[in-house]
């Protein structure tokens, strides 16, 4: 199977200083230049994506808990993560109305 990639072209300008910076560690990495600049951009966007992922669950789930006002108390839920970090397999806590 072979693929064709179309590549694009960007500009970018860096400070000399900056530039010098980054032709350093891409060295110390042992990539190029550019490898290194590349790698910078995909990692740097891999965790913008990330995070708004994380952004839009966190919003599906207080959007959830408004229209039930079903949640999983801290205790509860901080005891079943201990209990899952050491490796026990126990029932997910039971979201229910919180109690104020």
């Amino acid at each position: 199977m072979c693929y064709t990639y179309i590549m694009a072209t960007t500009t970018i300008r860096l400070d000399e200083g900056l530039k010098a910076r980054v032709a350093a560690a891409a060295e110390l990495a042992g990539k190029t230049t550019h490898a290194y600049i590349l790698d910078a951009i995909a990692q740097t966007v891999e965790e913008a994506e990330i995070n708004a992922a994380f952004h839009n669950l966190a919003d599906e789930r207080w959007a959830d808990f408004v229209a039930t006002g079903e949640t999983v108390p801290w205790d509860e839920a901080e005891a079943w993560l201990k209990a899952k970090a050491r490796g026990e397999n126990l029932p997910k806590p039971v979201a229910r109305k919180l109690k104020v």
